[in-house]
């Protein structure tokens, strides 16, 4: 864990500098941009392709990642460490769409709110309410944009943090096919009297999420000494946030017959602010725990007396593997190499 943790920051620090010693440019992605008719304005995104993705005849899933500006780089980062071939590949590789924001209360909110997360009156949200406008830039413009200009597979992934993670479970309830995997860290399902979190609870018992799967990190926002059991019970203001979403946790366990595949966890040494990046790690070896090649067929190359058929078993995998991402999924040419 702490070799993986050094790696990330390592990436990080290279695009913090941008040049190496030479004054050779470090390049992890590139701008682009989209004109919304639907939202009336010009939106910023960022992307990085995979290495190589340019010249290759392979296609990509896609991770749309909220907040793009704050957890793009993070994000890219653990897709670049996780999906390394000669490190048996633990998720693919991906392109990743940093969406940047304009107005972020009025996009990642789907409901107007006049209170704040301890269900105080607030005047800090006049704009909130967007929440549909900006689902629908999503799939009527942004997504068409990028699956027309890059090398796109038919697989998405939603990230998602705190509004953006409320917005995260807003499509899920509400606009379910968009997106097939979520990576969802504490979102403020306190959000207008828990509104979403109230209507989860009926969505969730009638309809079928199959083929979904679902990560959610919990954050430790409870004041010190307490926890999640006494949180769990209590309706003091100062456990409000971590009580809707433990709620949020609990629906989703409580409906585990309508087809999704749901797992989260409760982070007790991070806060709302640092739960990102432990949440990103851990949910996409939860989202993608069918993708790396069982250990019977890596065992197997690395030993010629073993009576195992190898190629049998790498297409048995990508067999399960295609089943589990919804398309025909082949392995690179890079894995073929190093086997």
């Amino acid at each position: 864990m702490k070799q993986f943790f050094l790696s990330v920051l390592l990436v990080l620090s290279i695009a913090a500098n941008s040049q190496d010693i030479k004054g050779t440019s470090i390049i992890l992605g590139h701008t682009d941009s989209i004109q919304s008719k639907i939202l009336n304005e010009k939106r910023s995104i960022w992307v990085r392709l995979p290495a190589g993705a340019e010249k290759s005849n392979m296609r990509y899933p896609v991770a749309y990642v909220l907040d793009g500006s704050e957890h793009f780089a993070s994000f890219y980062g653990l897709i670049q460490y996780l999906s390394e071939a000669n490190g048996n590949m633990v998720c693919p590789d991906m392109i990743v769409v940093g969406i940047n924001n304009t107005d972020r209360t009025r996009d990642l909110t789907p409901t107007n709110g006049t209170t704040d997360y301890e269900n105080k009156p607030t005047t800090s949200f006049k704009t909130s309410g967007g929440g549909e406008y900006f689902t629908a830039f999503l799939e009527k413009e942004l997504m068409p944009y990028i699956e027309s200009k890059y090398p796109v597979a038919p697989f998405r992934m939603l990230v998602g943090q705190s509004f953006g993670g409320l917005t995260a479970v807003n499509i899920l309830i509400h606009h379910t096919d968009l997106f097939k995997a979520y990576i969802i860290v504490d979102p403020s399902m306190w959000w207008d009297s828990y509104k979403l979190l109230n209507q989860a609870h009926d969505v969730l018992k009638t309809k079928n999420f199959s083929g979904k799967y679902v990560f959610m990190g919990i954050a430790n926002t409870m004041p010190p000494g307490d926890d999640t059991a006494h949180a769990h019970r209590d309706t003091s203001k100062k456990t409000n946030h971590i009580r809707s979403i433990l709620k949020l946790a609990d629906e989703f366990k409580r409906n585990a017959d309508n087809g999704m595949k749901f797992g989260y966890k409760y982070y007790s040494e991070d806060n709302h602010n640092s739960s990102p990046l432990i949440t990103e790690y851990d949910g996409l070896r939860f989202l993608f725990s069918y993708y790396k090649i069982p250990a019977e067929t890596e065992d197997a190359l690395f030993d010629a007396n073993r009576k195992f058929d190898v190629a049998a078993g790498i297409t048995a995998h990508y067999d399960d593997v295609s089943k589990n991402m919804g398309y025909t999924v082949i392995p690179s040419e890079a894995i073929l190499d190093g086997i």
